[in-house]
């Protein structure tokens, strides 16, 4: 994809668990931009469109001018249809959010933190993709123990978000975090390196 702003932008995905901060982490320390889609997404919920029509579409969630997340989470979590409609809001926001901070950081490449990458359907949106892979045990133990969650309760996300072992997206990079963390930071060098080098 050719920008007008000659910029090259980089997703970083995976599931959840799987490493994705700790590799984004690894690109800022490099010296690139880094951009986080859960910061746009709770910063979204602050624009007066997306409130008024998530308002509409959820009315018990309204409170005066704000919006009870909480309740919104509950809602939309036990129902896929309901999760699908909030989306359609918020993702499209998201990412006009996000492409407009990139606009404004200099340097000819930016990377992307996005949790959602697939499931949103935004993938043709960048120009190179970075899928975080990590097995299942180590990535719910990883999660129980950032999060205070219980397994379960960590294999329920995990079910409504998208299965990349068994999906796994061709023509994307893939990098396995297997190791620790040294390891994952040297991978992470060496895979900006060669997206970068073939630009």
């Amino acid at each position: 994809m050719k920008r007008s702003n000659g910029k090259i932008y980089v997703a970083i995905t995976g599931g959840i668990g799987s490493g994705k901060s700790a590799a984004a982490k690894a690109v800022a320390e490099l010296g690139f931009p880094v951009l986080s889609a859960d910061e746009a997404g709770r910063a979204v919920y602050a624009e007066e469109d997306v409130k008024k029509r998530i308002c509409a579409a959820f009315p018990d969630c309204a409170e005066g001018d704000k919006i009870d997340r909480k309740k919104l989470a509950e809602i939309v979590f036990h129902d896929a249809s309901r999760k699908k409609q909030l989306e359609e809001v918020t993702h499209p926001a998201i990412m006009r959010r996000l492409f407009a901070e990139a606009d404004a950081v200099k340097g000819g490449a930016v990377f992307f933190e996005i949790p959602l990458l697939f499931e949103s359907g935004m993938q043709d949106l960048f120009d190179h993709i970075i899928v975080i892979m990590r097995d299942r045990v180590h990535r719910i133990r990883a999660v129980c123990a950032r999060d205070g969650l219980s397994e379960g309760e960590v294999i329920a996300r995990m079910q409504n978000q998208w299965d990349y072992e068994k999906n796994l997206p061709g023509g994307h990079t893939v990098l396995y975090n297997d190791g620790d963390l040294p390891s994952l930071y040297g991978k992470v060098r060496k895979v900006v390196h060669d997206i970068l080098s073939d630009r």
